[in-house]
């Protein structure tokens, strides 16, 4: 039994290092949408490996995975003086973490699609106060102020005034769908790759 239970968290350890390093690649391969968003703002699919990390092994394995994924991008492709990584860290923690803990509790198709949903509501509603009171005002002093942040959502939206309403307004709405897309993503790679994560022929 001691032998088994070595074996699967060795295996563990070692899918988390795969998916954080799957995650790693899929943040570097971000885009913008700038008809939608301003163009410092993009989207990227970095949360499937920690989502599918929180279904396949556990909640704490997810939110290892966003933490591993966040740093290896830092090491390797940061351009944000770090301050994007640690907001990506942190949403995408609340994303996996809650869905994972969610699923935990019954493991059954049913509370995984729930817990991806309030997953990925979850982290929508984070991002507002996460970008409110850390990320942007660090951006404001390192990239030209805040009148130039929000000037660029006026530039797509010329009614909002303020750094909350464009939080509400834009990014809160565009981080709920890019939680939405990533769950469709993990339910539809789950079973192809469950063999990988669960160890199983």
């Amino acid at each position: 039994m001691n032998m088994a239970k070595s074996t699967q968290r060795v295996r563990n350890l070692a899918v988390t290092g795969m998916l954080s390093a799957v995650g790693c690649v899929l943040m570097m391969l971000d885009f913008p949408l700038p008809m939608l968003i301003p163009g410092f703002v993009k989207m990227d699919f970095s949360e499937l490996p920690a989502l599918l990390a929180s279904f396949s092994i556990g909640p704490v394995a997810g939110i290892a995975v966003c933490l591993l994924k966040n740093i290896l991008a830092a090491i390797f492709h940061g351009s944000t003086l770090g301050i994007g990584e640690v907001c990506n860290f942190l949403m995408g923690a609340v994303f996996s973490g809650v869905a994972g803990l969610i699923y935990q509790h019954n493991k059954t198709r049913k509370t995984a699609v729930i817990g991806a949903l309030v997953g990925a509501a979850a982290m929508a509603i984070a991002s507002v106060p996460i970008n409110f009171f850390f990320s942007y005002p660090v951006y404001a002093v390192a990239f030209g102020g805040m009148e130039a942040i929000i000037g660029a959502y006026q530039a797509i939206n010329p009614n909002v005034g303020s750094l909350l309403g464009c939080l509400i307004v834009f990014n809160m709405p565009f981080t709920l769908v890019k939680g939405l897309l990533t769950a469709l993503l993990a339910f539809l790679v789950y079973k192809p790759l469950s063999p990988i994560l669960h160890g199983r022929r």
